[in-house]
């Protein structure tokens, strides 16, 4: 019995694209870089023409210029959230939304943390940190804890405040939050490669999408510092919506729209 022949890399790009991979070609490139012999090569091209997400195949996902590793069965981070990154370094760094001049490290917590995406970029791009992320699924934390080893920060296991150390009540400069906000009869609408690999836990936000949201805007007052902000994605449809019921909550909302990205940002700042 004789080995089969190397995979071309035309021959992997035509089997993408009948996949239906949009960006076939640098698909091929990542994954004969990645592949460590003809027999894995093959293996993990099966896999992705099966559907697998190319990002758990190859065991990371670029984001915000970083490697993020990214294990099978966990969020795979979606580009256009490097938008919430974007504009919580810029509260950060510019004191905006009414935030007084940082004494001190930026205390960040990464809630619905995934694999740690938004704290591991949001930790490489401030030069004093002081970051915490949690997640309710067991797969997220490990993955997370990867992304941000001990000496970056913390990562903890549980749903939402609760996993978090009480000392953090009323300290919280910037809250990161990468909650599902799919409405459940959307999610068999969603692509294969997320609706099929990635948990439910990270996608199903109830019936409206907001389920997930509306308790962390609920918990949010009393863990932020006095002018400190939590910032949160939401389709542009739920906006208005989500956006009334940051004000219920007593924050004061605004509405950001990344039309390249097709992101919508809702950051809700505690008043000083």
């Amino acid at each position: 019995m004789h080995n089969s022949p190397p995979l071309a890399f035309a021959d992997i790009v035509v089997r993408l694209r009948a996949a239906g991979c949009v960006f076939a070609e640098d698909e091929t490139r990542l994954l004969l870089e990645a592949a460590g012999s003809p027999t894995e090569l093959a293996d993990m091209v099966q896999r992705r023409v099966d559907g697998l997400p190319l990002e758990q195949i190859l065991g990371w996902a670029e984001f915000c210029g970083l490697r993020i590793a990214i294990e099978p069965g966990v969020f795979v981070p979606r580009r256009r959230t490097e938008c919430l990154v974007d504009e919580a370094v810029s509260i950060a760094y510019s004191g905006a939304d009414h935030r007084p001049a940082p004494v001190g490290p930026t205390v960040v917590v990464d809630l619905c943390c995934g694999s740690g995406a938004l704290g591991a970029a949001i930790a490489d791009r401030l030069s004093s940190i002081e970051l915490y992320a949690a997640d309710i699924d067991p797969a997220a934390v490990r993955c997370a804890r990867r992304n941000i080893p001990a000496a970056v920060g913390e990562v903890f296991e549980g749903d939402l405040y609760q996993p978090l150390p009480e000392t953090l009540r009323g300290r919280i400069d910037l809250l990161v939050v990468n909650a599902p906000y799919v409405p459940t009869e959307s999610i068999a609408l969603m692509p294969p490669e997320a609706r099929d690999h990635e948990p439910a836990v990270a996608l199903d936000g109830g019936a409206d999408g907001l389920d997930v949201l509306r308790r962390v805007i609920h918990g949010a007052p009393e863990w932020l510092a006095p002018g400190g902000s939590l910032l949160f994605e939401s389709s542009a449809a739920q906006a208005p919506l989500i956006a009334g019921t940051v004000t219920d909550g007593g924050l004061l909302p605004r509405v950001l729209t990344f039309q390249d990205w097709g992101a919508t940002v809702i950051v809700g700042t505690l008043p000083s």
